[in-house]
């Protein structure tokens, strides 16, 4: 398979899930009128329910299911929320029994990630 099909399975996906994460989180946030972020909230939640469901199912093999991971997976829930991903790689982590790195990579994902955020945006602020 040429790179180029890969990355036009990619690319529609994360169009699509993108569009799908814009909506999806106006719908919620307009339903809520909350300065809670339910809409994204609700994306991470079904982002990683969604990456489940599907890397389930793909991961019993096969061409055709490759390709569905590429475009459901990393294209429409990569442009839908990267969320989904940390959870399916720390639930795997669990599932095959390596406990202390999924602690680590929740720890660092949550704690660096927002320090990462802060600088940032302070950074950004000093321009």
């Amino acid at each position: 398979m040429s790179l180029l099909q890969p990355l036009l399975l990619v690319a529609l996906g994360g169009a699509l899930g993108s569009a799908a994460r814009y909506l999806a989180a106006l719908a919620v946030n307009r339903w809520a009128q909350s300065p809670f972020p339910w809409g994204t909230l609700f994306v991470n939640i079904a982002g990683s329910f969604a990456i489940g469901l599907v890397m389930a199912w793909v991961l019993k093999g096969g061409e055709v299911r490759e390709n569905m991971r590429l475009l459901l997976v990393t294209g429409v829930l990569g442009g839908f929320t990267t969320f989904s991903s940390f959870s399916w790689e720390t639930w795997k982590l669990i599932e095959d029994g390596r406990l202390a790195f999924a602690l680590a990579n929740v720890l660092a994902s949550f704690s660096v990630c927002l320090l990462a955020t802060m600088a940032g945006a302070l950074l950004a602020k000093q321009f």
